[in-house]
């Protein structure tokens, strides 16, 4: 079952083949797993800040414009915001009902 797992993980971590593929691998890799990009989706906007955030609080260094254009086409082409696995959430009448808080 552990293979199973580590497998299935290692698979999420691998880019989709595109234009932008190694800049992606280049610039994201070297902080983090690309687990962490292989498994968000949105569109060019939100790419563009998540960019700006880690470069605001974490260090990112400064992408030049051109890389950081196809960056972003490939982000935009492949993990687009539609998608995006998850089933949509329930109505909230459909939802359960939380438990009371207990003091």
């Amino acid at each position: 079952m552990l293979f199973l797992t580590l497998a299935s993980n290692s698979q999420a971590s691998d880019l989709k083949p595109g234009d932008g593929d190694a800049l992606v691998r280049a610039h994201c890799s070297g902080c983090h797993s690309l687990l962490l990009v292989t498994t968000q989706r949105g569109d060019r906007a939100f790419w563009l800040k998540t960019i700006r955030w880690m470069q605001a609080t974490q260090n990112l260094w400064p992408i030049p414009p051109e890389q950081e254009k196809q960056i972003l086409d490939y982000l935009e082409a492949q993990y687009k915001e539609e998608d995006w696995s998850r089933r949509p959430l329930l109505d909230p009448e459909l939802r359960p009902p939380l438990p009371k808080p207990t003091q």
